[in-house]
């Protein structure tokens, strides 16, 4: 299965990919709680008591989740504000039901525009700054279709007024997806690898 890799600049990002322990928790707990909180909105909830608890455990079991995808989903949350933004990327194997769901999606989701990327080539890019439901939070999700792959970052939001001002490093930051993939030598005699 192929693997993702992303530059991320340190000064923006916090990665939560690879952080175990007490290395990003603060980052990971916000990062978590802010995605409770949309969640719980979302479904017309208030926030609940335990989400402070919810969300630490959740940061504690995160990192271990994520080591066990392999490589397949990297998670980064904003530097000076991790209660803020949270971005996601992840890879996923192009199914004919993951194909027939993306077909499915609201109208709405019809409203991409073409975006660029210098290893994945061209795709997608969706941004709902002001989503019609009021409980939903801005996002945007760019996605590239590799023939046997879908490769997706989804960032979220949790203040619309401040959204405008994260989405030019969300997009610095998808620019710099791309996918890795292991050749076992033999295993493809036509194909010549170089290294970057």
């Amino acid at each position: 299965m192929p693997r993702l890799q992303a530059d991320a600049p340190a000064d923006r990002w916090v990665p939560v990919t690879g952080s175990l322990g007490f290395r990003g928790r603060r980052h990971r707990k916000a990062a978590i709680r802010m995605l409770l909180t949309q969640a719980n909105r979302a479904m017309g909830a208030a926030e609940r008591p335990a989400s402070g608890a919810m969300a630490w455990v959740m940061s504690q079991a995160a990192p271990f989740l994520i080591r066990r995808a392999g490589g397949r989903v990297l998670v980064w949350v904003w530097r000076s504000d991790p209660d803020l933004l949270v971005a996601m990327a992840q890879v996923q194997e192009a199914t004919p039901q993951l194909r027939a769901a993306r077909a499915m999606m609201p109208i709405e989701y019809d409203d991409t525009e073409d975006f660029g990327n210098p290893h994945l080539g061209t795709g997608e890019r969706l941004v709902m700054p002001l989503p019609s439901d009021g409980r939903t939070p801005p996002f945007a999700t760019y996605t590239w279709d590799t023939g046997t792959h879908f490769v997706t970052l989804t960032a979220v939001c949790s203040d619309r007024e401040r959204f405008g001002t994260v989405i030019g490093p969300v997009d610095d930051l998808a620019r710099t997806l791309r996918v890795v993939d292991d050749l076992t030598i033999g295993e493809a005699p036509t194909v010549l690898r170089i290294e970057p």
